[in-house]
């Protein structure tokens, strides 16, 4: 089930929303610049590494750019190849902007870096030994679809469903979307853990459940706002821009 497209218009530019995946896709053009040892380093430093930020390891000089606490953030800009950021960006494209819209630029910002942060911590905590480096925006963007499923389970996205040759375009509330994609993070951390994958599944689940909680404080903050942009939403038709 691939997500294309919603049917929830906003009523102002997304700006951090844009901005987040420019300096996403910008960085891993970066990255595809630098050589095989240059991109390992360049992991190593500004990835989130468990045992180096628990401080039961610790970098070498030559690898030790900026502080273990850091890599928190620098690590929600960095990929590991095509898919992984497609898929990502991809997801806060649809979603992410009505949470801006609901939340102001400001309260986003601070939205989105928190549901990383409890997301990267859901990893951390999972194994504080790990000495691999985590990269990615997933448990950010995990955030904003748990938020996304608060404010709007009755939106309808339109989602790519493939048949193995055939594929099938259809419309789905937004909380069978998001309530699939929560469901399906569950059984692949199971499968993961006794095949050894390397995706950081625990994030995804943790980002998810730091924003389910993190919209309801935003929400009781900004209620006026959100009801006054629900009621213009309402009398705009679908899929207008």
């Amino acid at each position: 089930m691939i997500p294309l497209k919603d049917d929830n218009p906003t009523n102002s530019k997304p700006i951090v929303s844009y901005s987040i995946i420019g300096f996403c896709v910008v960085i891993f053009l970066a990255q595809l610049g630098l050589s095989q040892e240059e991109l390992r380093d360049f992991t190593y430093s500004y990835g989130l590494i468990p045992s180096v930020l628990m401080g039961i390891d610790q970098l070498p000089n030559d690898l030790f750019k900026i502080s273990p606490v850091g890599t928190i953030f620098t690590s929600m800009f960095m990929h590991g190849g095509w898919m992984h950021l497609i898929g990502n960006m991809l997801y806060l494209w649809i979603f992410a902007d009505n949470i801006e819209d609901d939340l102001g630029t400001l309260n986003f910002v601070i939205f989105y870096f928190v549901s990383g942060v409890g997301a990267a911590m859901s990893q951390v905590f999972m194994d504080v030994n790990s000495q691999i480096p985590m990269i990615g925006a997933s448990g950010a963007i995990g955030g904003v679809l748990g938020a996304y499923l608060i404010n709007y389970p009755n939106a309808r996205v339109l989602v790519l469903i493939p048949f193995g040759f055939f594929s099938q375009l259809i419309k789905i509330r937004a909380l069978y979307v998001l309530g699939f994609w929560f469901i399906l993070q569950f059984i692949n951390s199971f499968l993961s853990s006794s095949s050894g994958g390397g995706v950081a599944y625990a994030a995804h689940i943790g980002g998810f459940i730091t924003g389910l909680v993190l919209i309801l404080f935003f929400n009781r903050k900004t209620k006026k706002k959100v009801y006054k942009r629900k009621a213009k939403k309402i009398n705009k038709g679908p899929w207008e821009q």
